[in-house]
C-alpha cells in the first residue's frame, strides 16, 4: 500500500524528521488560503500515487497566493499516468544548497533492511544507478541490533557531510529507520533530503510503501489507503492476492 507524499511526510514528522511547513488543498480557494497563511514562495504539488509528477507539470512554484490558486486550478483534475489529481500539497519553499537521496528497503537476499544513500538526490535512484553507480552507498542493517549512531555518522561522512550536518543527519537516518520498521514498510524514501542555505536538513519529498500483509497491525495506517488514487493494476493485484 502506497502512501501519498503528504501522508509519508506526516509519518516522518512523527519520528522526528524535519519536513517543510505545508497543508493539503482540494480546491483552488483552499490553495490560496494556505499560501496566504504560509507567506512567501510556496510549492504546489500534485498528490498522486505515481512518479513523474514534475515532468507532467504537476509541481509548480508560486510566489504569490494568487499564483498558487492559478496553479492549483490547473493541477487539480489533471491526469498523470492515468490517475486524476484530487489533492495538492502546498509547501513552503526552501532555499536548497544540496540534495541527498536516503531510502530503506528489504534486501531479499539477506532478509535485512538495507539503507541506500546518494549525494545525487532529487532524481530517481534507478537513474542514478544507471548513470553514476559509484554514487550509491549501501548499508545493511542487522534487524536485531538496529541502526547504530556510528553507522549513521559514517554514512553522513561518506555523503560528504561536515560539522553540524552530521548530527542532524544521524537523527533523520535513525528516525527513518524507526518509521520503516515500526510501520512494517517495504520502502521508506526521502528524495530529496535537502540541506538548505541556512544549514537545516529537511525531507522535502518522501514516499512510504507499506506491506499489505502487515496492515492488520496498523489500522491507523490502513485507513490512509486512497482507493481513488490507487492504480487499477494494484487494485486487481490486491483483489486476487
Amino acid at each position: 500500500m502506497k502512501l501519498h507524499e503528504f501522508q509519508s511526510k506526516r509519518l516522518f514528522a512523527e519520528y522526528g524528521i524535519p519536513i517543510p511547513t505545508g497543508e493539503v488543498a482540494t480546491t483552488p480557494a483552499q490553495a490560496h488560503k494556505i499560501a496566504t497563511k504560509l507567506g512567501g514562495t510556496v510549492v504546489v504539488k500534485s498528490q498522486v500515487l505515481v512518479g513523474g509528477r514534475g515532468k507532467a507539470g504537476g509541481i509548480k512554484l508560486a510566489q504569490y497566493p494568487t499564483e498558487a490558486k492559478t496553479h492549483a486550478k490547473k493541477i487539480l483534475g489533471m491526469d498523470i499516468k492515468g490517475l486524476t489529481v484530487e489533492k495538492v500539497l502546498i509547501d513552503k519553499a526552501v532555499d536548497i544548497q544540496n540534495e541527498i537521496y536516503l531510502g530503506i528497503v528489504i534486501d531479499r537476499t539477506t532478509h535485512s533492511p538495507t539503507i541506500i544513500a546518494s549525494s545525487e538526490g532529487g532524481i530517481e535512484i534507478e537513474e542514478v544507478a544507471k548513470r553514476k553507480p559509484e554514487a550509491i552507498i549501501r548499508l545493511t542493517v542487522d534487524p536485531i541490533l538496529g541502526l547504530h549512531d556510528f553507522q549513521a555518522r559514517n554514512l553522513a561522512l561518506e555523503l560528504g557531510m561536515k560539522g553540524k550536518h552530521i548530527h542532524k543527519f544521524v537523527i533523520i537516518a535513525k528516525g527513518l529507520y524507526r518509521a520503516f520498521v515500526r510501520s512494517d514498510a517495504s520502502l521508506a524514501e526521502i528524495n530529496p533530503l535537502v540541506i538548505t542555505t541556512d544549514g537545516s536538513l529537511l525531507a522535502v519529498d518522501g514516499k512510504i510503501v507499506l506491506d499489505d500483509n502487515a496492515l492488520f497491525r496498523h489500522p491507523n495506517l490502513a485507513e490512509m489507503r486512497d482507493l481513488q488514487e490507487e492504480a487499477e493494476s494494484e487494485r486487481k493485484a490486491r483483489q486476487y492476492g
